[in-house]
């Protein structure tokens, strides 16, 4: 049976924005228990890779709660964070608020949180100078437009950051990685959000997304140089 906040065609945009309606509460909580904390490990890893240099102009898409964008504004750069979940995009404002108000924590200019569409990004061509989007390019109706609205608003000379799910080339790994996501995960869901279908999701979705190797070939057919997996 298909999962019913997975939907193609019209309706997929609305069952995602169902579906982070229902996670967003416990939404941190459970990026650290299914990846055993090593979500925070591998959104670090990004932000290095993305080269911060100080003012320059980052856009994190599909910003959640606002982990990346954070991380990014902390190494100094503009950061624009956008999201089309309002309930996703209300934590990331709120934990600005926190941070900001914490004695002895240093400042550093946070980034701004915008609701908005990945597929129609509001920014002219050429606004950032890194463009970042974790665990958010699965989630679009087409791949490839939200590919191309990256490039698009990416300077020439700038750096365009996928992280998301990939699918391991070992047979034996590819195994039980599967198993993990199919029948594990789930069980977050049902028990932190009432509904195993929440996280069930990240199955679904992997199934119809073409990983690692499929989106480094978009971007190269795009004319992006230098690009690595």
């Amino acid at each position: 049976m298909a999962n019913r906040f997975y939907q193609t065609g019209g309706q997929h945009a609305a069952r995602v924005a169902d579906l982070f309606a229902v996670v967003a509460p416990r939404y941190d909580l459970v990026n650290d228990l299914q990846s055993f904390g090593l979500h925070r490990w591998w959104k670090r890893r990004l932000v290095r890779l993305a080269g911060i240099r100080p003012r320059e102009r980052a856009l994190d898409l599909c910003c959640g709660t606002g982990d990346v964008a954070f991380a990014l504004a902390r190494q100094g750069a503009l950061t624009v964070g956008l999201d089309f979940s309002p309930v996703m995009l209300a934590r990331a404002q709120a934990r600005g608020e926190k941070n900001g108000s914490i004695p002895g924590k240093p400042v550093f200019p946070g980034p701004s949180f915008i609701r908005g569409d990945a597929l129609d990004i509001p920014f002219p061509d050429y606004s950032f100078d890194v463009v970042t989007i974790s665990y958010g390019l699965r989630n679009l109706s087409s791949l490839q437009q939200g590919l191309e609205e990256m490039r698009r608003v990416t300077r020439p000379g700038g750096r365009l950051l996928v992280l998301d799910f990939g699918k391991p080339g070992n047979a034996v790994l590819r195994s039980l990685y599967f198993a993990y996501l199919k029948l594990l995960v789930p069980v977050f869901g049902k028990v932190f959000c009432g509904d195993a279908g929440t996280y069930a999701y990240i199955m679904e979705s992997l199934d119809h997304y073409p990983a690692q190797l499929g989106v480094a070939a978009a971007m190269r057919g795009m004319k992006c140089v230098n690009v690595r997996v």
